[in-house]
């Protein structure tokens, strides 16, 4: 635990973040602008979460879980900061019902999530990883030759690119996909009959693409959005990358699929459970030579992280001045 101090006003604040260690040590967290207490750890274990937020008045969590049960302890807390966009680790209900403010963040990652996106989508398609394990092997110089191709090699361009998803992340994975010369489609939401202008129906998303980036929200309608039918309605060639939420796709479908060779390949960022372990499909089938597989990390080049920084104080210091913002 660290603590801090600061006074450029007239109040006190006691401001206690759960999980400092989700933001790297070498990223600054700047000062709030008013007088505060600033209390933080690495890591928050559940049984710790009530003690550590008593005399909380601003809690700070990326992924601690704030459940109704913990919130109904912590009277004198009057603002959650999530340091994410994600808020399904604290119970919106029971702080909407008890004038709890809870802020997230927003807009921070429109460079490094695409990026990242596209990296993936490079690198399965042009086999990068098989081509790079083949060298390792040796197998350059069995081959005796300048080059070998012991893997297809597919070209992006002309190739069509399915997004669902449409908000900022979307926007701007469609925004690159289009200057690589891809065809763009946008899905409507699963089960809808009518598509809005601009949209094209989910199951013609799912046959069409060649690419299939997910970038929605995680709810009860989206949880294994991606399962064993949908995967079917993909190409054998199509590439599926989720960067958004684990639950979105069914994984030992996706290792189903991958194994018997209904789609091309896959590129996960994130997992149901994180850090996931050997009981996951995904780690327990790495070896795969059609699947990539990052730690969250996506949202995470150092300029996405400082923004995500300054903007997580900026949220504070406006909710300390009445004036909140980024409310969920």
């Amino acid at each position: 635990m660290t603590l801090t101090s600061s006074a450029k006003a007239n109040r006190m604040e006691t401001i206690v973040f759960l999980d400092r260690a989700t933001i790297p040590a070498h990223i600054q967290i700047p000062h709030p602008d008013f007088e505060h207490l600033w209390q933080e750890y690495p890591a928050t274990k559940p049984e710790q979460v009530i003690e550590r937020l008593q005399q909380a008045s601003i809690a700070i969590s990326n992924k601690v879980i704030l459940d109704a049960a913990t919130l109904r302890q912590l009277p004198k807390l009057k603002m959650i900061a999530i340091s994410a966009t994600g808020t399904n680790n604290v119970d919106l209900d029971y702080c909407h019902q008890n004038k709890i403010t809870v802020c997230n963040i927003r807009g921070y990652a429109t460079d490094s999530v695409p990026e990242h996106v596209i990296a993936m989508m490079f690198a399965l398609r042009r086999n990068l990883m098989g081509y790079h394990n083949d060298i390792k092997a040796g197998v350059w110089q069995q081959e005796k030759q300048f080059c070998f191709f012991t893997h297809p090699i597919g070209d992006i361009n002309g190739s069509t690119l399915g997004v669902i998803g449409s908000g900022s992340l979307g926007q701007a994975v469609a925004k690159l996909g289009r200057a690589l010369g891809m065809q763009v489609l946008f899905a409507e939401r699963k089960g809808k009959n009518s598509c809005r202008d601009g949209y094209t129906s989910f199951e013609d998303v799912l046959e069409q693409a060649d690419v299939l980036t997910l970038h929605c929200p995680l709810t009860a309608e989206t949880t294994n959005l991606i399962g064993k039918e949908e995967l079917q309605r993909m190409k054998p060639s199509g590439l599926l990358i989720n960067t958004g939420r684990g639950g979105l796709v069914d994984e030992q479908a996706l290792v189903d699929a991958l194994k018997d060779g209904e789609i091309g390949g896959a590129g996960t960022d994130v997992f149901t459970q994180e850090p996931a372990d050997k009981t996951n499909p995904l780690l327990a089938n790495v070896h795969l030579p059609n699947l990539l597989l990052t730690p969250h990390v996506a949202w995470g080049s150092d300029s996405a992280i400082q923004t995500l920084a300054n903007q997580l104080i900026d949220n504070i210091n406006k909710f300390a001045e009445g004036k909140p913002q980024n409310i969920v």
